[in-house]
């Protein structure tokens, strides 16, 4: 049996990567040597030119945020712009909730 793939991402090179989840040996990126970050088996990368939402995803990943599956099938709802980010961000720093799962709230109270 092929073990299910799951997708890791190189942020200064803006490129995701498809491997197996074998071991949890670091992987680097082919093209800048840096190590990549499991970001999960629900991740669809975006463009490589749409640099707004790679900073989205980078402020996401750096917050602990990731695209694993659900019961529901997907990882639930994720920021798309760096607006919903900031939006997220400044209710995280008003209520005193972890920045993490402000980030992933799809209604702000």
């Amino acid at each position: 049996m092929t073990p299910a793939k799951t997708s890791y991402v190189c942020l200064p090179c803006r490129a995701s990567y498809k491997q197996p989840r074998s071991g949890d040996h670091a992987r680097v990126c082919p093209r800048c040597a840096q190590e990549l970050i499991h970001v999960g088996s629900a991740f669809a990368a975006p463009r490589r030119r749409d640099v707004a939402a790679w900073r989205t995803l980078t402020v996401l990943l750096h917050a602990g945020v990731r695209f694993h599956k659900s019961c529901c099938g997907g990882p639930g709802w994720r920021p798309r712009s760096l607006r919903e980010v900031r939006e997220r961000m400044a209710y995280a720093k008003a209520s005193g909730e972890p920045i993490a799962r402000s980030l992933v709230r799809y209604d702000l109270p």
